[in-house]
């Protein structure tokens, strides 16, 4: 059914696990969760298990309650900490999208929304398409990182298409059912997909989006492809063994990156099995990082993270760029913003926003406060716009 875009607002603080509380928050703010719902059985998640449990509980609850927006959020959350292996991870993936494209129907029905496939290698990559509303002022391709379902990102676009934006929404190699239904994993050259996008649909002079791993990934497709004009990196992103190892004591994580370097395979990987054996969290992420990079040990995983980065090809990188920050990422150290910063020697203009806990937006991604992040690349993307006349 169609609705009235709305944003919720707000930032709570729901698990003593950062990963877990931050997720819970994304639910809520993003995904059509129930603040209500989530708060009472927080506190019991301590582990993937108990995520999966939890969540498909509340997805059953809401289902039975004819409550199928929340239902969504909650089907296709459930499976996100479940282990790629898990028979049901991919049982509540297409439960969550069924669901999805069911409930929203209208908006495909009635031509409001066209989802389309974009042949890439040995895949097809899915795309939604929705027109400006009124008169048309830019072109947006937009696209998630590491961990996003290109769904979630449903009223973000039509956001963008009320506010004047023709919008093209595409899930890339290890996004979304292309790693889960079609086994296409992630590929640091993201210039490649977005090449086929831009040349199927014959796009020409656009801003490209990328959100949290995206805010690498779109950057690094603006190097190589001019079609694209401005750019909006939508987290702080320069090198991804950066961000991954920054949260360690200096004094580690440059010792990690030498032993990285000089392929000290064996240690490392005994190191990571230790962390991974102690911290579900770390037992999770580093085998799903395995799986979506097609790795096969934690070595290799964190040996191929060093790919996805921006900061060696920086100096490409000619268009007008927008950098998003949030003050207090869990995932992404404030500190990087100089590294990105740096290597962006010969952009045509560069804005930095850096967004706050007064603002509610100071989570990783700004999840607390959409509403405020997107119309600050609206205006961002109108003021590039009316400068390039």
């Amino acid at each position: 059914m169609e609705k009235k875009i709305q944003f919720k607002k707000g930032s709570y603080h729901l698990n003593r696990e950062d990963n877990f509380n931050f997720q819970l928050n994304r639910v809520i703010m993003w995904d059509g969760g129930r603040l209500e719902d989530i708060q009472p059985i927080a506190d019991n998640i301590t582990d993937s298990e108990s995520w999966k449990r939890e969540l498909i509980s509340l997805g059953d609850k809401a289902t039975e309650e004819g409550r199928i927006e929340n239902a969504i959020a909650y089907f296709r959350m459930s499976e996100f900490f479940m282990y790629d292996g898990d028979k049901d991870k991919l049982k509540y993936y297409r439960l969550g999208t069924k669901m999805f494209y069911e409930y929203f129907s209208e908006y495909f029905d009635s031509g409001k929304v066209k989802k389309l496939l974009v042949p890439y290698e040995d895949v097809s990559l899915p795309v939604m398409y929705t027109k400006a509303v009124g008169q048309k002022k830019d072109t947006i391709l937009l696209h998630g990182g590491n961990d996003s379902y290109f769904e979630e990102f449903f009223f973000p676009m039509l956001y963008f298409a009320e506010s004047g934006f023709d919008v093209y929404l595409f899930e890339g190699p290890g996004q979304g059912g292309v790693v889960r239904e079609q086994g296409k994993h992630f590929t640091y050259q993201w210039e490649k997909p977005v090449k086929a996008v831009l040349d199927t649909f014959q796009l020409e002079d656009i801003t490209i989006i990328g959100a949290s791993l995206g805010g690498m990934l779109a950057p690094r497709a603006a190097a190589f492809d001019k079609r694209i004009q401005r750019v909006v990196g939508w987290s702080i992103f320069p090198n991804f063994l950066s961000a991954v190892l920054y949260a360690l004591p200096k004094s580690v994580w440059v010792i990690m990156k030498w032993m990285i370097k000089n392929n000290f395979s064996g240690m490392i990987n005994s190191k990571m099995k230790k962390m991974m054996a102690e911290d579900q969290t770390v037992d999770w992420a580093i085998r799903h990082g395995m799986y979506a990079y097609e790795a096969d040990s934690p070595f290799e995983y964190l040996k191929k993270l060093n790919d996805f980065q921006m900061v060696n090809i920086g100096d490409r990188i000619t268009q007008d760029m927008l950098i998003i920050g949030a003050k207090q990422d869990h995932f992404i150290a404030n500190e990087l913003y100089k590294e990105e910063i740096d290597a962006l020697t010969n952009v045509r203009s560069l804005t930095y926003r850096l967004f706050t806990e007064k603002e509610c937006a100071e989570g990783h991604c700004n999840v607390g406060n959409p509403k405020l992040c997107f119309d600050t690349m609206i205006n961002w993307i109108e003021q590039m716009k009316r400068e390039d006349r």
